[in-house]
């Protein structure tokens, strides 16, 4: 069979799926942005979008890009239907507009669309953070936002979301039509290693038998805590005069807003804080190799993972399955995820003193019953619920078949 996949950044959420399928002996190709990513197997074709020239209002600015995405990825599906290539099936994020035009050129092919986040003004990421008030004209921004989710879930045979929260934030009338179905984890590579060993830049060797608190985002900014982990730090620290703080994260934006301050989130925490950080003591590690990353996350002695109410990192799921002790922020869609004292611990995301009490309580029982009991219970919860290749893969080809009206094995 043809599948074709569409993510502007290949391989994105669609890492184990294309593969599997090129593996399995389907013909896949992926239509991405151009990216030095390759997946064995499946033909990768490039697409550049022509940028739009307008002076359009800054709320459609957006969608411009979206519909220069949308009208370049459907002339290059008509090169390819030219090419005699018709998938049986197209599997597409609807976050760029990639998706919005694909029925246009193949009417009665299956869509299957990535709806990851429906933006709300109220109750969600927007107005959760007092210390970053929404602007005024939150709610009509986000409206017109939104039309790129509503043309794609308007275009898509069937979605997938992959958090029954996530799913809970799009409009009553399409819930019906969207899956929740994780990408999941390899716990097979995703695993504890009592042996592990990171060498810091200076040339210290750390391992298990350390204190080291651990946290990592794709980038250091307020959507997911770090204002308020390194607001924390001082006291743990304090307590802890052996604990390292290992920092994974770039310096960018992902979400939210760009610090007023400096140039980024964490030259301002460092400022705010200046002369109660311990500096030798706390190691920004930037960007790492992945199996550099979990080597990180092997050693840890106390994971910290904070959100708004967004869209859950797989860095959650990693950490639980490496058998990390996780801190998290009571917030959704964590709590899907973790159970107050059953397989990690949850705090409230503001509470600066709570969270660094959780951090010291882990650093001082790293090795004691409990700790032990939930890191065991961190990775059974993966290995149960999110586990690739027992739980997520089979339910994402159940979905595709579903789709396809088919019973053959994918």
């Amino acid at each position: 069979m043809r599948f074709l996949f569409i993510h502007q950044s290949m391989p994105g959420q669609y890492t184990h799926a294309a593969r599997y399928l090129a593996q399995a002996g389907h013909e896949v190709a992926f239509i991405t942005q151009p990216r030095r990513a390759e997946i064995a197997g499946v033909r990768k074709l490039e697409y550049r979008p022509t940028a739009p020239a307008s002076n359009a209002h800054g709320y459609v600015r957006e969608l411009e890009d979206a519909v220069a995405n949308g009208l370049a990825v459907a002339g290059l599906c008509q090169w390819l239907a030219r090419d005699s290539f018709v998938p049986e099936l197209v599997i597409g994020h609807n976050g760029w507009g990639e998706i919005l035009y694909l029925k246009d050129v193949w009417p009665e092919v299956p869509l299957l669309g990535y709806f990851e986040f429906f933006y709300r003004a109220r109750g969600s990421d927007v107005d959760f953070d007092p210390e970053f008030p929404p602007e005024r004209d939150a709610a009509m921004r986000l409206r017109t936002r939104n039309a790129v989710n509503l043309l794609g879930l308007e275009a898509a045979d069937r979605g997938q979301s992959p958090t029954q929260w996530q799913r809970a934030q799009y409009p009553q009338p399409y819930r019906d039509r969207i899956e929740v179905v994780h990408e999941g984890i390899d716990t097979t590579v995703v695993k504890p290693d009592n042996t592990a060993r990171l060498w810091l830049s200076g040339g210290r060797c750390l391992s298990r038998a350390d204190e080291i608190v651990t946290y990592s985002a794709r980038d250091l900014e307020p959507y997911r805590g770090f204002h308020v982990f390194m607001r924390a730090l001082p006291d743990v620290l304090k307590r802890r005069p052996e604990a390292q703080v290992l920092i994974l994260g770039g310096n960018g934006v992902s979400y939210g807003r760009r610090p007023e301050r400096a140039e980024t989130w964490r030259a301002q925490l460092l400022a705010e804080l200046d002369g109660v950080l311990d500096l030798r003591r706390i190691h920004f590690l930037g960007h790492l190799p992945y199996q550099q990353y979990l080597t990180v996350l092997q050693i840890s002695s106390v994971h910290v993972y904070l959100t708004y109410p967004f869209v859950l990192s797989w860095s959650l799921l990693e950490a639980l399955a490496a058998g990390c002790l996780v801190v998290s922020s009571l917030t959704p869609p964590v709590e899907e995820v973790i159970c107050d004292g059953d397989n990690g611990w949850l705090v409230d995301f503001f509470d600066v003193d709570g969270l660094a009490e959780r951090i010291v309580a882990a650093l001082a029982g790293k090795e004691d019953t409990i700790s032990t009991r939930l890191r065991a219970a961190a990775r059974q919860t993966v290995i149960a619920r999110y586990d690739l290749s027992t739980v997520c893969l089979p339910a994402y080809l159940d979905l595709l078949r579903s789709m396809l009206g088919s019973s053959k094995n994918l």
